[in-house]
């Protein structure tokens, strides 16, 4: 499929709630070099990191996994979180390359939803929105079954799309079945994960699945993760995916910022994921 310059490929003829996505028109060497400069973050002195770290009322920068209780499974990793668009210097860098392929992805998932017109509006958002990226590195742990990388959760984007600096598997996808299963690295590849606001978006259409990361014995593991969409998108079951199919909206409907402050005021360990009190 072909949006905007970017011709996408598929490991299945129709997007599942994750996928691996191919032939995106960034770059092999670009690629690499991300991933170098990534790597090269988290391997600076402590100090210097520091430098970088996260200030109080912000989420941008260097900080640790969060703790929130003393029974917890640990999370062993530490993050870099930035947000890089909207940027009027931004008009040709790997981010805009990025934000096209989503862009392109959007547009297919709603000819698979048999939505096209009404489609365009939520294309847009994404065009026109902003793009935030959380660096992740997993330090190796001798005693790896006593923690976690990243715990279960479901993303609370549209749309994330992952790039593994490495070819250390890491990321587990929870199965209709219930079991773990590992998301083996592909080079030149990008994992695209769909998120809560695609869920309630598709109305129970597609998923977002559970997933998780966890850690080496031995060796280190370093991602990049990318999410969308604009803040100006309403969060709610697609009006015109609502008329085309006659379906009654499962969801009710927020706005972004609604939708995000009912997810950061939950707390972290709360076993009821936010998607499940949207429902009407």
């Amino acid at each position: 499929m072909e949006e905007e310059g970017v011709n996408l490929e598929w490991s299945l003829p129709v997007p599942s709630a994750q996928e691996l996505l191919v032939n995106h028109k960034t770059s092999d060497e670009g690629m690499r070099m991300m991933k170098e400069n990534v790597r090269g973050s988290f391997e600076l002195p402590y100090h210097e990191k520091q430098k970088s770290a996260e200030r109080p009322g912000s989420l941008e920068g260097y900080r640790q996994a969060f703790i929130t209780s003393q029974d917890q499974k640990l999370e062993r990793n530490g993050m870099i979180f930035l947000k890089c668009l909207p940027a009027f210097s931004c008009k040709k860098s790997r981010s805009q390359r990025l934000r096209k392929a989503a862009v392109a992805v959007v547009k297919y998932i709603g000819m698979a939803l048999v939505v096209h017109e009404g489609e365009l509006q939520l294309m847009k958002s994404f065009r026109e929105g902003s793009y935030e990226v959380r660096m992740n590195y997993y330090p190796p742990c001798p005693e790896s079954e006593r923690v976690m990388g990243l715990s279960t959760h479901a993303d609370n984007s549209g749309i994330t799309m992952l790039m593994e600096c490495g070819n250390l598997p890491g990321l587990q996808v929870l199965s209709g079945d219930g079991r773990w299963v590992t998301f083996p690295p592909v080079p030149s590849s990008t994992v695209v994960n769909l998120g809560q606001i695609r869920e309630v978006y598709s109305n129970g259409t597609y998923r977002a699945p559970d997933h998780r990361a966890v850690v080496n014995k031995e060796k280190e593991r370093v991602s990049i993760v990318t999410c969308y969409p604009s803040p100006s998108l309403p969060v709610g079951s697609s009006p015109q995916l609502l008329a085309a199919t006659g379906l009654t909206p499962l969801y009710q409907t927020l706005s972004h910022s609604e939708y995000l402050q009912s997810f950061y005021n939950r707390k972290l360990n709360d076993a009821v994921p936010i998607i499940k009190t949207l429902k009407l």
